[in-house]
């Protein structure tokens, strides 16, 4: 499919820049997937009541960490901003060394950087350029780390680090001369349900930003089951698509496992109830170990994922999803694209999702990673 099908133009006003307050007080888009004219809206805390009993949730547990790091070059004194990926081969507890995306002024080799922590008070970590880290694309280069005292990358990260929002974010917040503290949104920008012990994210997966124990009880009374994949999330989420046809796009590729849904999963889709992926990372996740264990391979974890879900895609285990409303030309959008995509409908999966994202934008639902919810029913 072209990727301009995938376009649209959205108000920077519906941009959200802070979360709803409560978070279950977000609203929620209902649609479905075999009701072309289901639109409803309605408001997350509604969520339970719109669920079966012996439906099952799939929440993606990983979580989110401080990644984005700010210095400057301790030559010239130039900024020096970047985004830790991960750690690079070779990497030691005695020195750390990092791929990450870095913007400063002429990079190159050898050049040093002393980093600065969230507040903007200067700490005794020191970062190096080695070499550019091509696999990642422009940008991307390997940081040897100095001044950690034995520590690991996440505990440095976690002194020096910030939140990593998106760019969306970060530059309507600036337009709107918003300022919030790194500690709100370290709070904000983590699912209550993520594991602290196993971080890996460098964003988060937004879809379970919505969920409180208010829901979850509710969830809970109302008989629907829940479980929990891992899928670490990469920057490449957020990249749009540069090639003038979805199937040009070089997928990026993001660490997976089947965390408690593995027993669920042993033997295929679930016999009862229905299947809810929370996010697109619970639906990669969940789609591409159907896929191996489709191909004889069973579920043997963990796993590297470069599934590019589309119109066309034939949905194994995922019968149904929660999610946000997505940027413009991105691969989420497709896949939203590809649940509507009924054969035989009038309407194909990208024509219900522009009238669906018409319908959002006309009644000012917030968009993005802070934004409200859509859930989609079989």
């Amino acid at each position: 499919m072209r990727t301009d099908e995938l376009d649209f133009d959205l108000p920077e006003s519906l941009i959200a820049t802070t979360p709803a307050v409560p978070r279950d007080s977000s609203r929620l888009l209902v649609v479905s997937i075999s009701d072309p004219d289901r639109m409803e809206d309605r408001v997350f805390t509604d969520l339970p009541g719109l669920l079966l009993p012996d439906d099952l949730l799939v929440f993606n547990r990983s979580s989110v960490m401080p990644a984005r790091f700010r210095g400057s070059n301790i030559e010239t004194g130039g900024a020096v901003e970047g985004l830790y990926l991960h750690d690079a081969p070779g990497s030691t507890a005695a020195r750390p060394m990092w791929v990450a995306y870095v913007k400063t002024k002429r990079p190159r080799v050898g050049r040093r950087a002393g980093l600065v922590d969230a507040g903007g008070r200067p700490t005794q970590i020191v970062v190096e350029f080695v070499e550019p880290f091509l696999s990642e694309g422009p940008g991307a280069w390997v940081l040897a780390v100095e001044g950690g005292l034995g520590m690991g990358s996440f505990e440095i990260l976690n002194s020096v680090g910030g939140t990593p929002l998106p760019p969306y974010i970060l530059s309507q917040r600036k337009a709107r001369d918003e300022h919030i503290d790194d500690a709100s949104d370290r709070a904000s920008y983590q699912t209550m349900y993520a594991d602290l012990d196993d971080p890996g994210s460098v964003a988060a997966p937004t879809a379970g930003l919505h969920f409180t124990d208010r829901v979850m009880s509710g969830l809970s009374e109302r008989g629907v089951s829940t479980s929990e994949v891992v899928l670490h999330v990469g920057a490449g989420t957020f990249k749009p698509i540069d090639a003038e046809r979805l199937e040009d796009h070089d997928m990026h590729s993001e660490r997976c496992s089947m965390g408690s849904s593995a027993g669920l999963f042993e033997h295929g889709k679930l016999k009862n109830g229905r299947v809810f992926a929370v996010g697109s990372t619970s639906a990669r996740t969940l789609e591409s170990f159907a896929g191996v264990q489709e191909s004889g391979g069973g579920i043997k974890e963990p796993i590297d994922t470069r599934i590019l879900i589309s119109p066309g895609y034939d949905w194994r285990w995922v019968d149904g999803m929660v999610t946000n409303f997505h940027l413009p030309r991105s691969t989420l959008i497709a896949m939203v694209a590809s649940m509507l995509d009924v054969v035989g409908s009038q309407k194909s999966g990208i024509e219900r999702v522009r009238e669906i994202y018409a319908h959002a934008i006309h009644n000012e639902y917030r968009f993005f990673s802070y934004g409200d919810a859509m859930l989609i029913l079989p």
